[in-house]
């Protein structure tokens, strides 16, 4: 593999239109597409993380969509190794390939190389989860202030799978989990060009807010519920699928449950957009761009 090698990469928060423009460029380029979106690996997970129709599925080859259950462990390393393989596999038969998603630690993984964690006893883990079940997110926030201040002062506060991941590798090797990032920067053997597609603030909540009700629709409540027994898997930690939980378990009513939804993904969209910011060398675009104007910017790269 060389350099003329492309990764065309679409980021952007939840609801903006990501998959609809990685099909239009997949096609435009001739190539297939790589998901980096954490919740969609999963098969027993469809309607709640959005994954692409079967119109979508169809209108390009998808990669790493649905192509896992809950009930593996599969961290953002194997997804960096999975997905390089995969590329490299791609790459051997054409110059393109497009990678889009919104979860930007998978997204990092791929472009520039993860930080080299040690294994983690799988108890660790079981027990910080049990905690959390019981104590709450406080626990979380205490438990790592404690452990790795210089981790805590940046990590996402109000994310439990971001604290408890940095918590059980603190716990389980005995050295902070800030110690671990930044070792790794691998060189990789092709060229990214990132797009990020952006909304005014208003937009982005009227966008959500209807994904969520059309989600509804769909039957959620009904996928959620044959989720229900395995609610404390780690896969199962998201929006969407914690708030029916709460529900089912008598806390909220089912209309306290959907706004819940609403807010907590109004909440994540605006954490992603803070993650993807920071992204070097990104173009960003209103979602209402053409994707004729986005190909013009990526042939003006090559």
């Amino acid at each position: 593999m060389s350099k003329n090698k492309y990764l065309i990469t679409v980021i952007g928060p939840t609801a903006i239109g990501k998959t609809a423009m990685a099909i239009a460029l997949a096609k435009h380029f001739g190539c297939e597409i790589i998901s980096a979106d954490s919740r969609q690996f999963f098969k027993e997970m469809k309607i709640g993380t959005a994954v692409p129709s079967d119109e979508e599925l169809a209108a390009a080859p998808h990669h790493f969509i649905q192509n896992k259950s809950i009930f593996e462990n599969y961290t953002v390393g194997d997804f960096e190794r999975e997905a390089l393989a995969k590329l490299a596999k791609l790459f051997q038969a054409n110059d393109f390939a497009v990678m889009v998603g919104g979860s930007g630690l998978y997204i990092d993984a791929v472009l520039k190389g993860f930080d080299d964690f040690p294994d983690i006893d799988l108890k660790i883990r079981e027990q910080i989860i049990e905690r959390y079940e019981s104590e709450g997110i406080t626990y979380l926030q205490k438990e790592l202030e404690r452990l790795d201040p210089v981790h805590y002062a940046k990590v996402a506060k109000e994310n439990p799978q971001r604290l408890m991941r940095a918590l059980e590798v603190s716990i389980g090797t005995g050295l902070p989990y800030s110690s671990f990032l930044g070792k790794k920067q691998q060189s990789r053997e092709f060229t990214p060009i990132i797009i990020g597609l952006d909304a005014g603030r208003e937009m982005m909540y009227e966008r959500i807010n209807r994904r969520v009700d059309l989600m509804i629709e769909e039957g959620l409540v009904e996928e959620a519920k044959t989720l229900y027994p395995h609610k404390n898997l780690n896969a199962l930690q998201t929006v969407g699928y914690r708030e029916l939980f709460d529900h089912f378990d008598g806390k909220i009513s089912l209309p306290e449950a959907i706004e819940t939804i609403k807010m907590n993904t109004r909440r994540f969209a605006k954490r992603q957009m803070t993650w993807f910011k920071r992204t070097e060398g990104a173009m960003w675009f209103d979602y209402t761009m053409h994707p004729s104007q986005i190909i013009n910017y990526i042939e003006s790269k090559l």
